[in-house]
């Protein structure tokens, strides 16, 4: 069920954490992987460890909510592979978490920015060649934050472009059902990964409300994060047949810690 030879799969934001495991999972499972960075560096040491497994794999930088950059980054995936069959919209940042009449308005277009619009302008040059391709899988990876939890002081900005994504991966899911095109969304909990480089908060006790879990916030592990590989092993699963009549479903990855909030 998951192999994936002769598949073509883009990751964005490939160069760490969630996005670099899922790379190196579609890897494995035989996909040509596209793995995508806006930092040269990180993104080609993901690319070399594929290829150095045997796989097969090329490193392309782009900056996901650029629209001429990501069109000509997706066009020149095409004229080297000839198709494109798995999408994997991972790419975004936390950005500044701040009470909303603290936040400025150029702090919550950034957020908005690279998780939404890259997130639309990846699917929107992406589809074209999933159509011709006769279908593929479409897999956004969106948050516990803005889906099921929303006690993070000051995740405004994130929360609302995790709960869009989560939005737009059902209504495409109706839209491009017919060309055989799954799209779904994964809502990872706490998870070890880099996002937290990104993250930025200011005056955010002003807002808190506090809760305690004597116990641990996530019950299935007794508090501790899950790991990068826990959601790529799910990625792998939604892009291969044995999700083939799985689409716009959000899929929480957590350990039941967003149950509790």
């Amino acid at each position: 069920m998951n192999n994936l030879d002769g598949k073509v799969a883009l990751v964005t934001g490939a160069g760490s954490g969630i996005g670099e495991a899922a790379a190196l999972a579609l890897g494995k499972a035989g996909a040509i992987v596209v793995a995508m960075s806006r930092t040269a560096e990180e993104v080609e040491e993901t690319a070399k460890t594929i290829r150095d497994a045997g796989g097969q794999a090329k490193a392309m930088t782009a900056d996901t909510s650029d629209d001429a950059a990501m069109k000509a980054l997706v066009e020149g995936l095409i004229a080297e592979f000839g198709r494109l069959d798995i999408v994997v919209a991972n790419a975004g940042i936390n950005g500044m978490w701040a009470p909303i009449d603290d936040l400025t308005p150029e702090e919550w277009d950034k957020t908005i920015s690279v998780n939404l619009r890259g997130t639309y302008l990846t699917i929107h040059h992406a589809v074209p060649h999933l159509k011709k391709a006769g279908g593929g899988s479409i897999i956004i990876i969106s948050s516990i934050n803005g889906t099921r939890t929303f006690t993070n002081p000051g995740a405004t900005a994130y929360s609302v472009t995790k709960a869009g994504q989560v939005a737009m991966a059902q209504q495409l899911a109706v839209e491009l059902g017919e060309h055989r095109i799954r799209v779904n969304a994964i809502c990872p909990g706490a998870i070890e990964s880099e996002i937290s480089d990104n993250t930025e908060a200011r005056n955010t006790a002003e807002v808190e409300v506090p809760v305690e879990f004597p116990e641990g916030d996530i019950p299935l592990t007794g508090g501790e994060p899950g790991k990068a590989e826990d959601v790529a092993d799910l990625v792998l699963f939604l892009a291969s047949d044995g999700s083939r009549h799985i689409t716009g479903s959000p899929i929480w990855i957590d350990g039941a810690q967003s149950l509790l909030r």
